[in-house]
């Protein structure tokens, strides 16, 4: 269920920076369905998916790795993990008819800070079973 309730989040947050960032858009192929705006979510959930999947996966490994850098930068290099999360997510929506546009590296760490504020104020507001199991 968390998961599920992460990519939700990830996808809202990834809707609503593309509208906002330009330089950062949505591929949608538009033969899914016969609505476009039943594409567009499609599309929207399935990144949200790639990209939920690789800050599960990819980014920890990267905290590891870059662990100095976040020392030396007090916390700040958590932008450019984000960005390269985001690129990332972009290159691996290439391979498919739908995905993830972002167009260079200041775009990315743009996004990347209005989806970690997004994501921020969401995961506050979203239950997502953590704090109901701690109450028990």
């Amino acid at each position: 269920m968390r998961f599920v309730i992460k990519v939700l989040i990830n996808g809202i947050a990834l809707w609503l920076t593309s509208l906002w960032v330009s330089g950062m858009d949505f591929i949608v192929d538009t033969g899914l369905t016969d609505s476009a705006a039943l594409d567009t979510v499609i599309v929207v959930a399935l990144v949200a998916a790639v990209f939920t999947l690789v800050n599960a996966i990819v980014k920890p490994i990267v905290k590891v790795v870059s662990f100095l850098f976040y020392i030396l930068t007090l916390g700040l290099f958590f932008l450019v993990v984000n960005a390269l999360m985001l690129l990332l997510t972009s290159w691996i929506t290439t391979f498919t008819d739908y995905g993830l546009r972002v167009e260079g590296f200041w775009t990315a760490v743009l996004a990347a800070l209005i989806i970690s504020i997004i994501s921020l104020i969401l995961t506050v507001i979203l239950p997502d079973g953590k704090r109901r199991d701690q109450a028990r």
